[in-house]
């Protein structure tokens, strides 16, 4: 194991407080939100389990050390599917963001905010 490696080894947590694993070392059983999410899990409750820690220079993370929390997948619960009053108001909300204020149009997607309204208004705007 390379030294930067094995500085981010410690399974027992003596070091970090919860057990930490470098990348791609972590057991099996224990995964990132997004890892759960892709299963259709959520973490039900349960705190971060471990962590994983490496060296990133692309992101200005502290000390260039990076962390990814995780979770264990014999805890997590399946996810919550939402009932169809959530659904219509999810929909309502979303075609709100999409309805220009200018030309009270539906544009197709989300307004930026920086401008405020759709492309084509703020195209006309600035001509």
């Amino acid at each position: 194991m390379s030294r930067i490696r094995a500085r981010f080894w410690d399974p027992t947590g003596a070091r970090h407080s919860i057990p930490t694993y470098p990348w791609q070392m972590a057991p099996a059983h224990l995964l990132t939100l997004r890892q759960l999410a892709a299963r259709g899990l959520r973490p039900g409750g349960q705190g971060v389990q471990a962590q994983i820690l490496w060296r990133s220079s692309r992101y200005r993370a502290r000390g260039g050390v990076r962390a990814a929390y995780l979770y264990d997948v014999r805890f997590a619960l399946p996810k919550r599917t939402p009932s169809p009053a959530q659904l219509a108001a999810l929909a309502k909300a979303n075609a709100a963001r999409r309805t220009c204020p200018t030309c009270r149009r539906d544009a197709g997607y989300v307004l930026p905010r920086h401008l405020g309204t759709c492309l084509d208004c703020a195209e006309g705007w600035a001509a």
